[in-house]
């Protein structure tokens, strides 16, 4: 089965922002940066790209694709300390997860309703939709890293 036009878009949409994601690592200047926070921020570097990665794979990866991930959320924001590239490596992975996935989806799968669970206001969405929601939520992460990597270049 060949995906769609608009799985192929997702694909690279997604595939391109994983890319950002494991850019905004790599520019951090120690590995200790990965775990400091900034301002209100609660959520250091190194647990939204943990929390992105775990996000992405059990949203797309697992329920979408059938992959078998299983997702460990609390280890996304309890985890501390991994290497730079510990978490290269789950961005990674889970780039090779997702990007083939939504790159198979037929506009029939998009137009169905989502799969897999997801919180009560989201219940009844298309898959498209929830898409949608998901690389927002890509989004949102993306610049709070980014605000992280801000600050450290200038004081507090």
């Amino acid at each position: 089965m060949s995906g769609s036009a608009m799985g192929r878009e997702l694909g690279e949409i997604v595939g391109r922002e994983l890319d950002r994601l494991a850019d905004e690592v790599r520019a951090c200047p120690d590995e200790q940066a990965l775990w400091i926070t900034r301002g209100n921020q609660v959520n250091p570097p190194g647990t939204l790209a943990l929390h992105l990665a775990g996000n992405l794979s059990h949203y797309i990866g697992a329920h979408l694709g059938q992959t078998g991930y299983v997702r460990d959320r609390p280890a996304e924001f309890d985890d501390r300390d991994l290497s730079r590239d510990e978490i290269l490596d789950r961005i990674s992975t889970c780039r090779v997860m997702v990007v083939p996935v939504l790159e198979s989806l037929t506009e029939e799968q998009l137009d169905r309703e989502y799969p897999g669970d997801v919180p009560v206001r989201m219940q009844g969405v298309s898959t498209r939709g929830y898409l949608t929601h998901t690389i927002w939520h890509l989004g949102w992460h993306l610049g709070q890293l980014y605000y992280h990597r801000l600050g450290e270049q200038s004081p507090e």
